[in-house]
């Protein structure tokens, strides 16, 4: 059986019933809102179904995939499973379970700059796995924070044909594009509402509850080389010690886009220059 809930459905290019500025803050690693959007998306959806959870005995969070760096939906997703947690102890329910979506691609492309066409032949070659035995009879709650095109989700659930699971899968998104008039690189034009240059970004990592995404990762390791040297003067250098581990851990190190300037960013927290 599926469901699907979303707190906030896009309708309208020129007016959103969420901040944009907000929405864009999180995708580029602001860890309060993340908090804040994790904790709304959890009052919305127990509104919405409240009896849903309370009749499962075992209930699975699966945040979005991801290999080594979070996305910034897992760190939404990490305050819903807390919110959840606090209403299922008030219930004397078991907390959630927690389990992973593995992917076998990295891209190096900007996907919410993609048209449905081209996110489509994308995931087409995108392999996903999850434990079988484990989320079986179950229900599962995926999460993520914009759907626009449905892609993803398609191939969840293509997965868990192929995988002949039985149990209950929840879809669950912060937002959703409801409008097919609406292209769907309106998700860019809300990544970056508030992100126009370097500035914006160093200001988010140097402050407060930074949470590192790979978004963030991708972004500085993709910059031009005078950008770059912004970073590398601007940043706090424990900030870039993170982000170099961050970057290797997820093979960065490997892909041609982001060689030269992860070397870069390592020789001078190595060397200082």
């Amino acid at each position: 059986m599926y469901h699907s809930y979303s707190n906030h459905k896009i309708v309208s290019a020129a007016s959103f019933s969420f901040s944009r500025e907000a929405y864009s803050r999180f995708k580029f690693g602001d860890g309060a809102i993340a908090e804040a959007f994790g904790k709304e998306l959890f009052a919305g959806f127990i509104a919405a179904h409240r009896e849903l959870v309370l009749s499962h005995d075992s209930i699975v969070l699966l945040p979005s995939p991801y290999t080594h760096i979070p996305t910034a939906s897992c760190h939404m997703a990490f305050a819903f499973r807390k919110a959840m947690n606090d209403f299922l102890y008030t219930q004397h329910r078991k907390a959630l379970l927690e389990s992973r979506i593995h992917r076998y691609k990295t891209y190096s492309a900007d996907y919410g700059n993609m048209s449905r066409e081209e996110r489509v032949k994308l995931i087409a070659t995108d392999t996903y796995h999850v434990d079988r035995d484990f989320l079986n009879n179950r229900l599962c709650i995926f999460i993520d924070d914009v759907k626009i095109t449905g892609g993803h989700e398609y191939i969840l659930r293509q997965m868990i044909a192929k995988e002949k699971l039985a149990g209950t899968f929840v879809f669950l998104y912060f937002a959703e594009l409801v409008n097919p008039d609406i292209p769907p690189t309106i998700e860019n034009e809300l990544n970056y509402y508030y992100v126009q240059s370097p500035a914006q970004v160093i200001a988010l990592m140097n402050s407060n509850g930074f949470l590192f995404n790979t978004r963030v990762v991708k972004y500085v390791l993709h910059s031009h080389k005078d950008q770059l040297d912004e970073y590398i003067c601007k940043v706090k250098k424990e900030q870039l010690e993170r982000l170099a581990g961050y970057a290797i851990g997820n093979n960065y190190h490997l892909m041609d886009e982001y060689q030269s300037n992860l070397d870069q960013i390592i020789k001078y927290i190595n060397y200082g220059n």
